[in-house]
C-alpha cells in the first residue's frame, strides 16, 4: 500500500490528483490537507510515503512549510507541484529539501513518472530545471541579484512586485507591518534599488511574477 498526502488549498485540484493517482497507480491511498496546519497534523499522526505539496499555502510560504515538514519527517519525500514556473521557485524548493519540483501544467503521465521516481528514492528534475542548475554551477559569480535573497525576502519581493502594500503583505504572511518593512529595506539594499517601482520592474523583467 502506497500512502500519498496531497497538500493544496484548492479542493478541485486535490480531487483531480486523487483521480489521476487512482487511475494510474495500484494500491494507492490518498489523504488531503488544505493548509499548513492540517498538513503538519497529518504527517505527525500517520505514516505517509510521499507528500505532494503546493508552494502557495494559506498563511504560510511553501518554503517554510517544507522546512518544517523536513524537520519533523526528514526521510519523507516531498514532490512540489506548483503554479509557479520552475525558474521562480524550483531551485529554492530543491535546496529546502524537496525531492522534485513540477509545474501544475505538467501532463499527468509526467506527474506519475515523477511520483514513481521519488517513491523509488530518486529525485525528479525536469530537463529545463536541470539545465539551469548545471549552468548555475558555472556562473556562480554572475548570479542574478534576486538569488542573494533569503527565501522570505524572495517571497516578499514577489508580493511587492505583484502590487501588494506592506499592510497586505503583513496580513497575508501573519507578520507585523514593521517586520515586512524591515524585509523591504533589506531587499532594496541587496537589489541595489531605492523604490518599490524599481523592484517591480526588475521582477517583471526577470519573470519573477506571473
Amino acid at each position: 500500500m502506497i500512502r500519498i498526502l496531497i497538500a493544496d488549498d484548492h479542493a478541485i485540484l486535490r480531487r483531480g490528483l486523487r483521480e489521476i493517482l487512482a487511475r494510474e497507480m495500484q494500491n494507492v491511498v490518498c489523504g488531503e490537507a488544505e493548509d499548513a496546519q492540517e498538513l503538519m497534523r497529518e504527517i505527525e499522526s500517520r505514516p505517509w510515503d510521499l507528500v505532494i505539496l503546493d508552494v502557495t499555502m494559506p498563511g504560510r510560504s511553501g518554503v517554510d512549510v517544507l522546512k518544517d515538514l523536513k524537520r519533523t519527517r526528514p526521510r519523507l519525500p516531498v514532490l512540489v507541484l506548483s503554479m509557479h514556473p520552475e525558474d521562480q521557485y524550483g531551485k529554492r524548493m530543491l535546496k529546502a529539501g524537496a525531492a522534485g519540483y513540477m509545474n501544475k501544467e505538467t501532463a499527468p503521465e509526467e506527474l506519475i513518472r515523477a511520483i514513481r521516481k521519488v517513491l523509488a528514492g530518486g529525485r525528479y528534475v525536469s530537463p529545463g530545471l536541470a539545465e539551469k542548475l548545471a549552468l548555475d554551477l558555472h556562473e556562480e559569480s554572475g548570479r542574478p541579484l534576486h538569488e542573494s535573497l533569503s527565501d522570505r525576502e524572495f517571497e516578499v519581493l514577489r508580493m511587492i512586485a505583484s502590487g501588494k502594500t506592506v499592510g497586505q503583505i503583513a496580513e497575508e504572511l501573519h507578520l507585523s507591518a514593521t517586520t515586512v518593512s524591515t524585509y523591504r529595506a533589506r531587499i532594496l539594499e541587496k537589489m541595489h534599488a531605492t523604490t518599490s517601482a524599481e523592484l517591480m520592474h526588475y521582477a517583471l523583467r526577470n519573470r519573477l511574477v506571473d
